[in-house]
């Protein structure tokens, strides 16, 4: 069994040891409102998708990162810091990529983030984990403002990979479709604020706009902006 935390990661300070999960990182996305390869582009000194990675890896056992199907490899895989797996075609939508994920997937409880999340917060990221391994749901999101956020998020994989399959199958392909076919746990905003009191772990970058927004809470200036669509 691997280690609980990579080499490369750390169990946040007060948490006791993790429930076992994978984690899985949505790399596959065509970047098209940024206009170019949005993921390798550095964000306090590391790019954006190292930075969802080692957030993921403080918590999971074992991390995967999904790419698109002609996408160049990652540099983490070849230092054994996570796998990859990729789409089955260019740009399918996330639900399609996370089933991919989902098939190899190795741990009982799936944590699934963005690869454009900069300022992930482990704690919350644990909190998740620990919600849905205490509960008989399915799945578990946030709620914010009143809506169901689909990243980030924590599933069972026996669960949902046979329900993910159908919904592919009949032309799903959001995440938050997903959800709404799953016994999904909505954690109220009262109660995942005090793991994340700025929403940091909400923000994406989705724009070259965004990188400044990215960049101030990744300094500890934290602002709140609109929350992921997908």
């Amino acid at each position: 069994m691997p280690a609980p935390f990579p080499a490369e990661g750390r169990a946040p300070d007060g948490l006791a040891d993790p429930f076992t999960a994978t984690g899985v990182v949505l790399a596959g996305g065509r970047s098209a409102r940024f206009g170019a390869d949005k993921l390798t582009i550095p964000v306090g000194g590391r790019s954006l998708l190292e930075r969802a990675v080692a957030a993921v890896s403080t918590i999971a056992v074992e991390t995967i990162v999904v790419v698109g199907p002609e996408a160049e490899e990652p540099p983490g895989v070849a230092e054994g810091r996570y796998r990859v797996v990729r789409d089955p075609s260019p740009h399918p939508g996330p639900l399609v990529g996370f089933v991919a994920a989902l098939e190899v997937a190795r741990e009982p409880l799936v944590l699934l983030v963005g690869g454009d999340m900069p300022a992930l917060e482990p704690d919350l990221l644990s909190h998740l984990v620990r919600e849905l391994a205490g509960s008989d749901a399915d799945a578990c999101v946030l709620v914010r403002r009143g809506r169901w956020q689909p990243l980030p998020s924590v599933v069972r994989l026996g669960a949902t990979l046979p329900v993910a399959r159908h919904l592919v199958a009949a032309g799903e392909r959001s995440l938050r479709g997903l959800f709404q076919s799953l016994r999904t746990r909505a954690i109220a905003e009262a109660d995942w604020r005090p793991f994340d009191p700025e929403a940091r772990s909400l923000l994406d970058v989705d724009r070259p706009g965004d990188l400044a927004v990215a960049e101030a809470a990744i300094g500890g200036r934290g602002t709140e902006r609109r929350e992921s669509g997908r």
